[in-house]
């Protein structure tokens, strides 16, 4: 029997409470029918649960659960399999979302069934530095892969949809990379999955202090990229890491010389809700005057 929940919005957090607020709110209020709201909690400490727990009482959010996880692969694995809907979109509790667009992927999905995954250009910022926006696309790289030139390509996972029923195909996140999303979009693309492009932009990447992205170890990621360049038979298009996961660990690494430099910067960030009501404001602005299609191999 088909699924009466057509899209998924799954979305795993530890500790970021005053980023989930702001991005809870936003998709509360931006939710469709037919949609539902999965969230995994790693057993947060700081408020974060109870915060959860309340909105599920209410009927707010749809799927709830609080637990220890072994790492974030672990995580997002638990939301994908808990998902109903014939769609899923990841949300990340720090980034930024235009449900308009991510509506026009959807509603692209739904009316194309052979379509497994479908991803987006993408937007990247620093909360430090939050009008400073890089406008981000993988496009040459999907149209080299669409045409055979590449046998695989890589993407970020924060603009990506995935057809639930796809995942016995493509499967789950490998908890064994902890750059996950782009082990991920390696194998989504050898296996030739069948990706759609929109080239409007559903999602801005935000960088700070607390992203994952800002702890993780060089070397790890290095000797990971190694392995799944030979694996996935990537040559590679400007590093062994796709352009985004390079930025953001840049990003990371220059937030936590600002932070161990001065520490007052932590203090001079403005309040973060004046800061995403920017983001949100300019993504939308963008989609708005962009006229933007979407492409399949």
């Amino acid at each position: 029997m088909a699924s009466a929940i057509r899209l998924s919005y799954i979305i795993a957090t530890y500790n970021r409470l005053p980023f989930l607020k702001i991005t809870l709110e936003k998709l509360i209020d931006e939710l469709q029918a037919e949609e539902e709201i999965v969230i995994v909690d790693g057993d947060s400490s700081d408020g974060s649960k109870a915060y959860l727990q309340a909105l599920f009482d209410a009927g707010k959010i749809h799927q709830f659960v609080s637990e220890p996880d072994k790492n974030q692969a672990h995580a997002w694995n638990k939301a994908m399999l808990m998902a109903k809907g014939i769609l899923i979109k990841k949300i990340i509790d720090d980034d930024v979302f235009c449900y308009k667009a991510i509506r026009e992927c959807k509603n692209y999905m739904l009316a194309n069934p052979a379509v497994d995954v479908l991803i987006s250009n993408d937007l990247g910022s620093s909360l430090h530095d939050y009008k400073n926006i890089q406008k981000l696309s993988r496009l040459p790289q999907y149209e080299k892969w669409k045409t055979g030139i590449a046998p695989s390509f890589t993407f970020g996972d924060v603009h990506m949809l995935i057809r639930r029923s796809s995942l016995a195909y493509i499967g789950l996140y490998n908890p064994a990379f902890t750059m996950m999303d782009w082990e991920y979009s390696l194998r989504i693309s050898y296996l030739k999955a069948n990706i759609a492009y929109y080239t409007g932009y559903n999602a801005l990447s935000v960088a700070h202090p607390q992203t994952i992205s800002a702890l993780k170890n060089n070397k790890v990621v290095i000797e990971q990229s190694k392995r799944a360049c030979i694996f996935y038979q990537y040559a590679g298009d400007r590093a062994e890491i796709s352009l985004w996961s390079e930025i953001k660990i840049f990003l990371g690494k220059s937030l936590n010389r600002i932070k161990q430099v001065d520490k007052s910067k932590e203090e001079q960030v403005e309040d973060i809700y004046s800061i995403y009501s920017y983001y949100y404001q300019y993504l939308s602005d963008l989609n708005k005057a962009k006229n933007s299609t979407i492409l399949r191999n």
